[in-house]
């Protein structure tokens, strides 16, 4: 007995998404970019600061040292091996300054009363812009991260 197949024709359905699907699926991409990538940001630049604190903690130590084994503040950070380390936006390196030596007190950090706020050295980045003016209250000096009340705090200046 010979047999005879059978074939069933049926309509062919594309596997697939719609135009509609697609946009909508975009759009909720978008939508979720658009709250992350700032949540993103604000932790990157937390970081950034976290890491600046501890490098002037570890710098105003290493200073303090100095301070102990010779009595006087060195004049520059190279003499206590950080005259090349960068802060932790990359940018420039913290700046020191021995007040006991100082030629200008004009040069010291001070608050918003231009009081200055150390007694033994400033020690300090100049933040995420790169710039800074001695008193903490100018624009460019918001974002620095300082060292004050002869290191009782260290962090950023809009703060102190």
């Amino acid at each position: 007995m010979i047999r005879v197949g059978f074939y069933r024709w049926r309509t062919k359905r594309l596997i697939g998404f719609t135009l509609i699907e697609i946009i909508v699926s975009l759009a909720i991409l978008g939508i979720l970019a658009s709250i992350a990538i700032p949540l993103y940001a604000g932790y990157i630049d937390k970081a950034r600061t976290e890491t600046c604190i501890a490098d002037i903690r570890s710098i105003s130590s290493a200073l303090t040292t100095f301070f102990a084994d010779n009595s006087t503040y060195p004049d520059s950070l190279a003499e206590v091996g950080y005259a090349t380390y960068r802060d932790c936006w990359g940018k420039n390196p913290y700046q020191y300054l021995n007040i006991k030596t100082a030629k200008s007190k004009g040069s010291m950090r001070k608050d918003k009363f231009m009081v200055p706020i150390n007694s033994d050295f400033d020690l300090y980045s100049m933040g995420k812009d790169g710039e800074s003016a001695s008193p903490l209250t100018a624009q460019k000096s918001r974002d620095d991260i300082i060292r004050a009340n002869d290191g009782a705090y260290i962090g950023p200046a809009y703060a102190f």
